[in-house]
């Protein structure tokens, strides 16, 4: 998994930010809508990429805010 920050939902309803590869979060909030934006700003400052998971725990959004691994050709 590519080095980033992902907002991921919890058993309980709440929402979670955590670093690619780390089973703790970083920080936990009652609503998607807060996780996203603690989220984009941290990956934003790390120069990292930024993934948005559906409940069901597929990915539903990913921006990139340093060094694309996939740029555009052209």
């Amino acid at each position: 998994m590519a080095v980033g920050k992902h907002v991921v939902p919890r058993a309980n309803g709440e929402w979670a930010v955590r670093n690619s590869g780390a089973t703790r979060a970083t920080k936990v909030f009652d609503t998607q809508a807060a996780a996203i934006k603690f989220g984009r700003n941290a990956a934003k400052k790390d120069g990292v990429e930024f993934y948005v998971h559906r409940k069901d725990g597929t990915i539903r959004e990913r921006d990139s805010y340093g060094r694309d691994p996939h740029p555009p050709k052209g």
